[in-house]
């Protein structure tokens, strides 16, 4: 069983849950967080310090959230540990709210290498605006 980080941490990339985990599960993309599955211990650490609750257990996601536990798990291999908090992203405030935000999701490594097969644009809806 693990903890799934869901679509209220795109754009918004509080890392306050990061500090809390023991294991070190968390892993970094440009604009989103994700839990590694294999490293996961199902602790709940990290699920109050989430100010946007965007970490929720795996046996509790909604219909809507479930692509959220494939998505952690493939992104959890490609992007790099984070180990220690920073900063949210600048306009987190603005997005911490919003609803809708699956079309934002940037799934590029950090570095803005793409993956074999992978698209090197973010993936964002053309017809949206910034809150």
């Amino acid at each position: 069983m693990t903890h799934v980080v869901t679509e209220a941490c795109i754009r918004c990339k509080f890392t306050d849950c990061v500090d809390a985990c023991p294991v070190d599960a968390f892993r970094e993309g440009r604009n989103f967080l994700v839990i590694d599955p294999e490293e996961c211990i199902d602790c709940t650490l990290c699920v109050p310090e989430c100010p946007v609750d965007a970490i929720v257990h795996e046996d509790d996601l909604t219909e809507a959230q479930r692509e959220y536990l494939d998505l952690n798990a493939e992104l959890a291999k490609a992007w790099p540990r984070i180990v220690e908090s920073h900063a949210p992203l600048p306009d987190a405030d603005a997005w911490a709210q919003a609803d809708g935000k699956r079309g934002w999701l940037d799934t590029r490594p950090p570095d803005g290498a793409a993956r074999p097969g992978e698209r090197t644009t973010p993936t964002l809806a053309t017809d949206r605006e910034e809150p």
